[in-house]
């Protein structure tokens, strides 16, 4: 039995070029990069969800740092006058 080759859409091997490119290593290398992180278990819901985590984190850092900032320009009128 032989086995079909996958086909990958235009931007993945871009991607795949620009990466061994950029990273300056064997084509070799990088193959053997990814095939240890998916060996790990590193998906991209699992990438999705450490990104979602990360976004709402921010959001409640930019919430409370706004908030701050508004009682301290209110202040600065106060001051003022």
């Amino acid at each position: 039995m032989s086995q079909q080759r996958r086909k990958y859409d235009a931007d993945v091997r871009e991607g795949a070029i620009r990466l061994v490119i950029e990273s300056g290593r064997l084509a070799s290398w990088v193959s053997h990069s990814w095939r240890r992180t998916a060996a790990a278990g590193l998906g991209q819901e699992d990438e999705l969800a450490r990104v979602k985590a990360e976004n709402a984190q921010l959001k409640r850092e930019m919430k409370q740092v706004t908030g701050e900032r508004d009682v301290l320009k209110r202040c600065m009128v106060l001051w003022v006058k």
